[in-house]
């Protein structure tokens, strides 16, 4: 089991992600504008590097439903790779079987 302050963290940031992602995105489209003048781009790069940095996509760590593990994680089940072995053996997943021979 994951340090409970690094999964609050880590909700922490998605919660903030969620909030400012529409002004980065805003943002984000004035600064990459070829159209705009120089200064309109770099005026929004300012704007954008006030924000808080945990609302940067970037920094949303993938981590485990069950556990909170960082590491060994499947994007499709949203679970490590342990919690995964041990919900197969218990049955408690649809359509997987743990193999043996």
């Amino acid at each position: 089991m994951a340090k409970k302050s690094s999964i609050e963290k880590n909700k922490h940031r998605r919660a903030l992600v969620k909030k400012f992602a529409g002004r980065r995105e805003r943002l984000l489209a004035i600064a990459n504008d070829e159209s705009k003048s120089m200064e309109e781009r770099f005026e929004a790069r300012l704007k954008l590097a006030e924000l808080p940095r945990n609302s940067a996509p970037s920094r949303i760590r993938n981590r485990c439903e069950v556990t909170g593990r960082p590491r060994a994680y499947y994007r499709k089940l949203g679970m490590s790779r342990i919690a995964l072995r041990e919900l197969g053996s218990k049955g408690l997943i649809p359509g997987l079987v743990k193999s043996s021979w």
